[in-house]
């Protein structure tokens, strides 16, 4: 009830503001709550049904709530508002942050419906949930002078990261692709693309231009060919066409090219497509044709053969789409070249470093045609990496597919050799590889390669001892297995291999990401079958018990979910085809069931389980670390933060006193009160946590206004009298006190009145409090008070303007004290006509001046 009446409000404003699609969304809103609210006090419905109906109407307030501004609410489990008194503070962090990402997956929710809706009006789209993007190649304008290798992948420039395999054109130097038969047939799509990637608020199409000829292009015949040398890249911002605003496969797009960016790409493509057109000449660059299509690979063969046939190139997402059919089987192992460091040896300038990738088995024997640069072309047996001339630190960033079918991926690894390219052909064929590095696909314990960065060692030695797979097998692949190797004895002799980490400075580092169907899983089991036989397994242990009914209903609840609802068809195809032994499980489903506890909120006291922060604890004299008495940047998370509030919530006028104790000298207390004061005031101005986190930020203010008064008392005691007066920290403390005032939160005039009146009931109203304070400690000044003018003049005066009639009597006297202690009060009045003047001071303002 309370919730409608504070909508109708802001219902009306929409309506006078003219504000047509907000307006009937709050009705929309309004009349679902209005309805549901007849439907819970009918009393009517039955207890299962009238939980469920209690969790709509606290979604709907929640999502309301957020999209009219108002305050976030948290609540517990079964939707009861948390009353922060009987709630820890570190619990209360933790429900904010809960209930602020549920909500803005609702809104994200909100936004994919709606664009699905908008996409072109095509009802396809409505029920679609993987889509693909088809882009037509239609011409390369530059004269590289040699033949280019041009590779096409989507990317999001706000992850900074790849999404897509590449889709490779090999382009001739006569200015035709190499192949004359797919002149004007440069196809390809990209699949896998779910409703997540439609809603990426940036994605990008980035063509890498690689030239492969000579290491320079004046050179002659008698120089080295055949490398790969960076050239250029091209970007395209490509969102309003994934977005589905742009729409037109016909219309063809120019995508401005620059030379000489491909190792600034990295940062340059995170860009838009004008900045190139700065960088680039105009007339340089792709012209292609783009169109956004629903469905996967099949459905777009059916529903667009005008477009996609089986001539056009696949290049897939590197991950998964959101719906894995029973029966689909990838295993797609993705391999990034990242950067490496060389050392020169003897040459006089750096390397110019070649990579060869190739796959081998355990027996060193090379598997043929597994990796894949890009989509359109067959696979490769080796794969060779650009060449950046005398570069010590060569950075690559290029990525391939390796396939390998699933059952032999445990017999293979990949080999990495590095080479020195010479310019002369005469001096280029002596060069032999210098060093060498392998990984392993799958671990000893029969688990695949972690996804992520991978440090691998190059060796160096004889070329006979690098072609030995069963000899460099042996040792360790990575410097993470080579630390955990240190102290074990040596199972070969490794004089001409050098093993050591401190033998080369050489290092070289790869990415890998692994897309498998079977190999991140048991084979013998679905997701869901594992975990029944875990259960039947381990039905003797009720830890077991537990994990495993707690992981049941989170999947089969994630099915109810709006965003997942389209994987019903998958479970319903899990349940007839695949479930087996339904009356087996359902004893300790049950058992479960029966035993499961209720979770109940923290109480205050559990406060000292910080979690997070372990080295923030309250010991058994309750002295705090120094850890957050220092000060801090403004980096920290909300955590920390929270628990330091929880340390202080727990901390009575007896604790501060023994921690103030607790300082062996002046000079200590001092500091510890001036990096305090300057932390507080950090911590007030920058707004830890979101505007919408009311209850977050009042027990903030309520912490810290606690902890303000306990360190005026001590600035009394010890930092008063005229022998240990100390200015600076007064000072501080003066200004920290204004800041809390006068702190946006506070401010109950700007607040509607159902969340005044809430507030005021709830905390008071804190401004008075530390206004008393303020001129309680003014007063208490007595001859000091000079030194404070006139700097104090401007906050005391921020503090007087404040429109609270209690707080206005009690500091608009420190105004004219402030008079009396300055004869020369010019700068005072002309301050107070300033503000006074600026729209500050209302009539009550002048009416208590004239009085007072």
């Amino acid at each position: 009830t309370s919730t409608l009446r504070e909508w109708v409000v802001i219902w009306h404003r929409l309506y006078v503001e003219n504000k047509t699609t907000l307006f009937r969304h709050v009705q929309q809103m309004t009349y679902s709550l209005i309805e549901w609210r007849s439907q819970i006090l009918s009393g009517t419905l039955p207890k299962d049904e009238l939980a469920e109906l209690k969790k709509k109407v606290t979604a709907k307030i929640d999502y309301g709530n957020r999209i009219l501004g108002l305050d976030l609410v948290v609540r517990d489990d079964n939707g009861n508002i948390l009353d922060p008194d009987a709630t820890s503070t570190i619990a209360l962090f933790k429900a904010h942050e809960t209930a602020s990402k549920r909500i803005d997956e609702r809104i994200q929710e909100e936004k994919s419906v709606q664009q699905n809706v908008d996409l072109r009006g095509q009802p396809i789209f409505n029920t679609t949930h993987t889509y693909s993007l088809y882009v037509n190649f239609k011409n390369f304008v530059c004269n590289v002078g040699e033949d280019a290798e041009l590779l096409m992948s989507l990317y999001d420039p706000d992850q900074s990261k790849f999404i897509s395999e590449n889709y490779l054109v090999r382009w001739g130097s006569n200015g035709m692709p190499k192949e004359i038969e797919k002149l004007n047939n440069l196809q390809a799509v990209f699949t896998d693309l779910s409703s997540s990637d439609l809603i990426r608020p940036r994605i990008s199409l980035v063509c890498q231009i690689v030239r492969v000829g000579h290491m320079e292009l004046k050179e002659g015949k008698k120089h080295t060919c055949g490398l790969r040398r960076p050239f250029g890249v091209a970007v395209m911002d490509i969102t309003d066409i994934i977005h589905g605003k742009v729409d037109d496969e016909e219309k063809q797009h120019f995508i401005p090219f620059h030379r000489d960016l491909w190792v600034l790409s990295r940062i340059a493509i995170k860009s838009k497509e004008c900045s190139f057109c700065r960088l680039g000449c105009i007339f340089l660059g792709l012209w292609i044709s783009l169109k956004l299509l629903p469905g996967d690979l099949a459905q777009v063969q059916k529903d667009f053969s005008h477009l996609v046939d089986r001539s056009t190139a696949v290049a897939r997402k590197m991950g998964f789409p959101e719906i894995i059919l029973p029966g689909e089987v990838r295993n797609d192992i993705y391999i990034t070249l990242m950067h490496g460091e060389f050392d020169k040896g003897k040459k006089k300038t750096p390397k110019n470093v070649e990579v060869t990738m190739s796959v081998h088995d355990e027996d060193g024997n090379l598997l043929e045609k597994a990796i894949h640069p890009g989509a359109g072309y067959e696979g490769i047996s080796e794969y060779k990496s650009v060449v950046y001339y005398q570069v010590k630190q060569p950075c690559w960033y290029e990525t391939v597919k390796v396939s390998i079918e699933i059952k032999e991926v445990s017999r293979y690894h990949l080999r990495f050799t590095f080479r020195h390219r010479s310019s002369q052909e005469s001096r280029d064929k002596s060069e032999r590889a210098f060093g060498l590095a392998f990984v392993k696909l799958m671990n000893a314990d029969g688990t695949t390669l972690r996804d992520g960065r991978h440090n691998l060692i190059v060796y160096k030695g004889e070329n006979k001892k690098m072609e030995d797979a069963k000899f460099y097998l042996s040792l360790p692949a990575t410097k993470v297995e080579m630390e955990d190797r240190e102290g074990l004895p040596a199972k070969h002799h490794t004089a001409n291999f050098t093993p050591t980490k401190d033998s080369t400075k050489d290092s070289f580092q790869i990415a890998t990401l692994i897309c498998s169907t079977k190999l991140t899983q048991n084979g013998r089991f679905d997701t869901l079958d594992a975990l029944f036989s875990i259960m039947m397994e381990m039905s003797d242990n009720e830890s077991y018990d537990f994990l495993v009914f707690d992981a049941l209903v989170f999947i089969i609840s994630l099915i109810g979910d709006i965003k997942f609802q389209h994987f019903n068809p998958v479970l319903e195809t899990y349940i007839y085809k695949h479930f087996s032994a339904t009356l087996a499980y359902l004893q300790p489903v049950m058992e479960c069931l029966q035993k499961a506890p209720m979770q109940n909120i923290s109480s205050p006291v559990q406060d000292s389980t910080i979690g997070v922060c372990d080295h923030l604890v309250v010991c058994g004299n309750l002295q705090l670390t120094k850890a957050w008495s220092l000060r801090f940047p403004f980096c920290l998370q909300g955590s920390f933060v929270a628990c330091m509030m929880a340390i202080l919530r727990q901390m009575d006028d007896s604790h501060y006193n023994h921690y103030i104790s607790t300082f062996k000298t002046r000079q200590d207390l001092i500091d510890f009160l001036m990096e305090t004061f300057i932390m507080f005031k950090d911590l007030i101005g920058k707004n830890v946590y979101a505007g919408d986190w009311m209850v977050m930020n009042m027990m903030q203010n309520r912490i810290f206004l606690r902890a303000i008064n306990q360190y005026a008392s001590v600035l009394n005691r010890f930092f008063l009298d005229q022998a240990s007066f100390e200015l600076q920290l007064w000072n501080n403390y003066f200004h920290l006190a204004v800041a809390f005032l006068t702190h946006e939160s506070l401010q109950l005039e700007t607040f509607s009145q159902a969340k005044r009146t809430k507030m005021v009931k709830k905390y008071g109203d804190m401004r008075k409090d530390i206004g008393f304070k303020i001129r309680d400690m003014w007063y208490n000044l007595g001859p000091h008070k000079i030194k404070f003018i006139p700097s104090m003049v401007g906050p005391i005066l921020e503090v007087t303007l404040t429109p609270e009639p209690e707080l206005r009597k009690a500091t608009i006297p420190i105004f004219f004290d402030m008079m009396q202690c300055e004869f020369n009060f010019n700068e005072l009045i002309t301050k107070l006509d300033q503000e006074v003047e600026g729209g500050r001071g209302d009539e009550q303002y002048k009416f208590l001046l004239e009085k007072l």
